[in-house]
């Protein structure tokens, strides 16, 4: 066996019996745009584009917000699910945003700049080829918290921006989000006491919040379960659709792949996250329909509606 031959050999081995190291594929954004500038900090849209795309195309967005306790991050950790999505037909998008570390910020202008991206995304539709009614907000922990913020919490505009342009997006998509920031969940050191429920979804669920789907760990020890359950339970109430899926044993971050965490030696958790929001992105009719959950095909490419 001449050595390439012996290379490819070995490099497929790695590929069936090592998931975790999936990430040695490289996944880069079709490009990145500017959707926000505050002095000199110039904020951006990894866009991900489907194949062959056009602007007239008017398909659905899926925009994702990173996860690091308002403090860090960085929006690579969703680049492996906006490659799914446009893999699939929507475009995608993982948003960077204003967060502690790096700007000295707090997490109201972290749901701030969220907001400015779904509006920014809206503005822009005809020129990014997307349906402005149809864009649906996700994210991991910090970056669910403020993706749920979008649709949850009234306010929080930049200053100067169109609100004549709606922010609140059309759908949400939220990985173990920060639900209640009390001390019944996470966050209560990042908020003066006064206004600990400022930014708590739990504590403004109100008739008209859109379709969400919430994917939880039930052993989360950061964001305990129970949020997840009284959200859903309190967006039911309300007459929102809810639908809460509980991953049994598994803790926070569950749902990151092998892209961001090349360490991860078992995709199932991510995979079936992105089966369930297929699932979901189809009761919705964005997608068409997919192969069943029992026999879900990472290579199917369901079509847009």
């Amino acid at each position: 066996m001449n050595e390439a031959i012996k290379t490819i050999a070995v490099a497929i081995l790695l590929g069936l019996f090592l998931p975790g190291e999936a990430s040695a594929v490289e996944i880069t954004p079709t490009r990145t745009v500017t959707y926000k500038k505050i002095k000199d900090v110039a904020l951006k849209l990894h866009v991900f584009d489907p194949v062959n795309h056009k602007a007239d195309a008017k398909v659905p967005a899926i925009v994702f917000f990173f996860g690091g306790g308002w403090n860090g991050g960085t929006a690579s950790q969703f680049y492996e699910q906006a490659d799914f999505f446009a893999k699939r037909g929507l475009v995608a998008i993982s948003a960077d945003y204003r967060v502690k570390s790096r700007n000295g910020t707090t997490p109201f202008q972290a749901v701030e700049d969220a907001k400015s991206a779904i509006r920014w995304l809206r503005q822009h539709a005809a020129e990014l080829g997307i349906d402005p009614n149809r864009i649906v907000a996700s994210g991991g922990s910090a970056g669910g918290h403020i993706a749920a913020c979008t649709g949850v919490i009234v306010g929080l505009d930049g200053d100067g921006e169109d609100v004549s342009i709606s922010s609140v997006p059309n759908a949400m998509i939220l990985f173990n989000p920060v639900l209640d920031t009390t001390e019944n969940g996470y966050g209560s050191a990042r908020f003066d006491e006064q206004r600990k429920t400022d930014l708590s979804p739990c504590h403004h669920i109100r008739p008209g919040i859109v379709a969400t789907l919430l994917l939880h760990g039930t052993k989360d020890t950061t964001v305990p379960f129970e949020n997840a359950e009284r959200f859903a339970g309190l967006m039911t109430e309300a007459g929102n659709r809810c639908d809460l899926k509980p991953f049994e044993g598994q803790g926070h971050g569950f749902f990151n792949g092998a892209f961001f965490r090349p360490k991860t030696k078992d995709t199932t958790p991510y995979n079936q996250c992105m089966k369930d929001s297929v699932a979901f992105l189809v009761s919705l009719g964005y997608l068409e329909s997919v192969a069943s959950a029992e026999h879900y095909d990472e290579s199917a490419q369901p079509a847009i509606r």
